[in-house]
């Protein structure tokens, strides 16, 4: 318990330090320490929490992955000087396929027949917002993507859509603590997504960085939350109720 407490208080302080890093461009630092606080919290989660998900932990393991090779990278930018940028596929591949894990985290324990028949209206309106968010954010960097990065933007923007949507239509079947922290990390992750697209495609103003950093470390902490809960029944009503009562 002394550890894990120990762990926990690092995991904050290293957090800290790297929205610091952030705030001061220092980039390969704020790397540094965002690949740090990832192998962290694939520590915590591997020793720490009892029921452990594979899901869950390939998704912990594969973003790490895409951290590690980004941040080695910012330290041999050579990799980066060939015709086509195999880093850039590779790593947006990883994030994508760590999105697609936390995606499926959520389809297994859901009730599809139960959730269109009580939610057919939700569904069609996510699914007609999520095609015209993807379509209008992916084409503000139109000008500046070769048309396979173009086909990636928009892969990556989807499936980041699909996980706010199957975070909301979880949320709206399990009604509970474990799926609300979903939710809201999920909601997190988006505006972290979109805020960096803007910072890489559109202005490169820090605070739109400092922003997608921050955003980042809430998402990931909202995960690890929902990772030490399981899913309730209960007759109490709504779960928002109790949060704001």
């Amino acid at each position: 318990m002394i550890i894990k407490r120990i762990l926990s208080s690092v995991l904050i302080a290293l957090s800290l330090l790297f929205v610091a890093f952030q705030i001061m461009q220092l980039e390969v630092g704020a790397a540094g320490l965002r690949v740090s606080l990832l192998i962290l919290l694939n520590v915590l989660y591997y020793y720490y929490v009892n029921y452990k998900r594979p899901l869950f932990l390939s998704f912990l393991v594969t973003f790490c992955v895409a951290e590690i090779i980004n941040f080695v990278s910012l330290l041999f930018p050579e990799m980066r000087a060939v015709q086509i940028d195999y880093l850039y596929y590779t790593v947006n591949s990883l994030y994508i396929l760590s999105y697609v894990f936390l995606i499926l985290l959520m389809l297994r324990t859901m009730d599809f027949f139960e959730i269109i028949k009580k939610f057919p209206f939700h569904i069609f309106i996510m699914i007609v917002l999520d095609v015209f968010f993807v379509v209008i954010v992916t084409d503000t960097a139109l000008h500046r993507l070769s048309y396979a990065q173009y086909f990636m933007e928009f892969l990556y923007n989807a499936v980041v859509m699909i996980l706010l949507t199957v975070a909301l239509i979880n949320y709206l079947h399990k009604d509970d603590l474990k799926s609300i922290n979903l939710l809201i990390g999920s909601i997190f992750i988006v505006f972290s997504e979109v805020i960096q697209l803007a910072y890489f495609y559109i202005t490169d103003i820090n605070i739109l960085n400092v922003c997608c950093s921050l955003f980042l470390v809430i998402a990931f902490w909202f995960f690890y939350q929902q990772s030490r809960l399981g899913y309730e029944k209960h007759d109490r009503g709504p779960i928002y109720q109790d949060l704001i009562s």
